[in-house]
């Protein structure tokens, strides 16, 4: 998919998408996907296997016993969540390891989840919403790179992502949500996915959603996956003004909030020692 040209004019690099992941997305794509072929794919990859095999087996998953190989893993979760963990170590490496970018990649790991796991529950495309939560903070991570100097003051300094985006816009001309969508768009992610994330700052601030907006499910998402993150001190509120924007039951939304909440407390409290 091609990136918008005025991105393209500030010299602000997209990374581009490793071979893994570009033949994970042909797998994905085939509706016969083969499970054995996709765990084979990442286990090829020694040091992708390794940190999803780290991933699978910590406290997020909180599985009952420990997992011993990507297959296996595949098994247990599932080829989309398998994937997704793929794909979330894949962004990562094609970035600067640096401390100040690892809360970010926390964050990042636990909205995908969560999003993908309330897109299965509604009957919303789970993997756009998975990888969509993946990539929410990426752009982030493209200035960051970009010039980390210049950025990190504004990236530790805001308030909050919607003045962030104002530092950004007032110190590059673009910002953070705008490079994530165009991120998402050049490694061939759906547009629904590259949508939320072009959105999220303004949806998750209003829990609005831009007028017609094609297929907005995901964005709502977004919202009630950051809702969930902050604590979900407010999650009937949450889905009665969201769930209508996206021809969703807030019921039924609700219901699915409080699903996936109750699996996060439960894999958290079986990797705890002494539960």
């Amino acid at each position: 998919m091609s990136v918008d040209p005025r991105l393209r004019s500030l010299q602000i690099d997209l990374p581009t998408q490793p071979a893994t992941l570009l033949r994970l997305s042909a797998l994905l794509a085939d509706d016969a996907a083969d499970l054995q072929a996709a765990g084979a794919l990442i286990e090829a990859d020694m040091a992708l296997a390794a940190a999803v095999m780290k991933a699978v087996n910590s406290s997020l998953y909180g599985l009952s016993g420990r997992v011993q190989s990507v297959r296996q893993a595949v098994t247990y979760l599932g080829l989309r969540e398998v994937a997704a963990i793929t794909y979330e170590f894949g962004l990562r490496a094609v970035f600067p390891a640096a401390a100040e970018l690892e809360p970010l990649w926390r964050r990042a790991s636990l909205r995908g989840l969560l999003m993908g796991r309330l897109g299965e529950a509604l009957g919303v495309d789970p993997w756009a919403a998975h990888s969509a939560g993946l990539f929410e903070e990426c752009g982030k991570a493209v200035l960051f790179r970009h010039s980390p100097v210049r950025y990190l003051p504004l990236f530790v300094g805001a308030q909050d992502d919607a003045e962030l985006i104002y530092l950004e816009h007032r110190e590059y001309g673009v910002s953070h949500d705008a490079l994530g969508a165009a991120l998402c768009e050049s490694w061939g992610l759906a547009m629904p996915a590259v949508q939320a994330v072009r959105h999220h700052v303004r949806v998750q601030a209003t829990r609005q959603l831009p007028a017609g907006l094609p297929r907005p499910a995901i964005c709502v998402l977004s919202a009630l996956a950051q809702a969930l993150m902050n604590g979900a001190p407010d999650l009937e509120a949450a889905a009665e003004a969201l769930a209508p924007q996206a021809q969703l039951d807030p019921t039924l939304v609700l219901r699915g909030l409080r699903r996936v909440a109750d699996q996060l407390r439960e894999a958290q409290a079986r990797a705890t020692p002494g539960r």
